[in-house]
């Protein structure tokens, strides 16, 4: 009687215990499976491969949860980080984007201008050839935008500002050619030489040049289809020369009236 006792009480201290490890490998399993489920809330291909890469080094380390711990907290610590890192590098890839995308719009809009203003251009210099006026007016593309010079001694005699009956049809020609669409602004400037002027209408060359771009401009909206509100007139005098008044040429030169078609950017 007391031996059979013995021997229950000896199997009832020895349980089987070797239930434990699959146990805690299913636990293991269903813990990395949640985390996963928590990374690829925002994850790409790249940062599943990543985590792929994570675990199988954990799992193939042979241990449990129970061995270790602290190794789950670990990934997830890194997970976070690179979750974190992830966010700012497709943050900063997303400003360079929009970055690129707007300088590439830029540079659309810019070659589209100057092809605008090249078209224009071309079709002064037809008219220029067509009636052998080479010598007296000239284009020229800036950075400001499409220039056309007027010499003053196809315009203006000198010392006055008034336009002749004849010339006036050569600015409503090209008033014509100043049809854009869309339509830009224009700035029509007047200037001298350094020849002091002092008459009975002006007392410095800086109202002569004031008169003569405004006068131009006046026959220029004669045009109806000019709209007058993208114009303005402007005096510069003798002080925006292009040649040296040192010499006759040069004066000649730096008398002129100017139309700046203005880039649109």
């Amino acid at each position: 009687m007391s031996k059979t006792k013995k021997k229950k009480d000896y199997h009832e201290e020895h349980v089987d215990e070797s239930w434990l490890v699959p146990y805690a490998d299913l636990l293991t399993l269903l813990l990395a499976l949640f985390i996963v489920l928590y990374a690829m809330s925002s994850v790409d291909q790249k940062k599943f491969a990543d985590l792929t890469e994570v675990f199988n080094k954990e799992f193939q380390g042979g241990t449990s949860i129970f061995d270790n711990p602290s190794s789950i907290l670990v990934n997830k610590e890194e997970i976070d980080s690179y979750n974190e890192n992830n966010n700012k590098e497709e943050q900063t890839e997303k400003d360079y984007s929009d970055e690129l995308t707007t300088q590439q719009l830029t540079e659309k809009s810019k070659q589209k201008d100057e092809t605008e203003l090249i078209s224009v251009q071309r079709k002064l210099n037809v008219y220029i050839k067509a009636h052998n006026l080479q010598d007296k007016l000239v284009t020229s593309l800036t950075n400001e935008g499409l220039l056309v010079t007027f010499r003053d001694n196809i315009l203006f005699t000198s010392g006055s500002a008034e336009i002749s009956d004849k010339d006036k049809e050569l600015v409503s020609e090209i008033s014509n050619l100043l049809i854009i669409n869309p339509s830009r602004h224009i700035i029509i400037s007047g200037h001298t030489d350094n020849i002091p002027i002092k008459n009975a209408q002006y007392n410095s060359n800086w109202e002569l040049s004031v008169s003569r771009a405004v006068n131009f401009m006046k026959v220029l909206l004669e045009n109806d289809k000019l709209n007058p509100s993208n114009f303005s007139a402007k005096g510069y005098g003798e002080y925006n020369p292009i040649a040296k008044n040192t010499t006759e040429k040069g004066r000649e030169k730096n008398r002129r009236v100017e139309i700046l078609i203005q880039s649109g950017n």
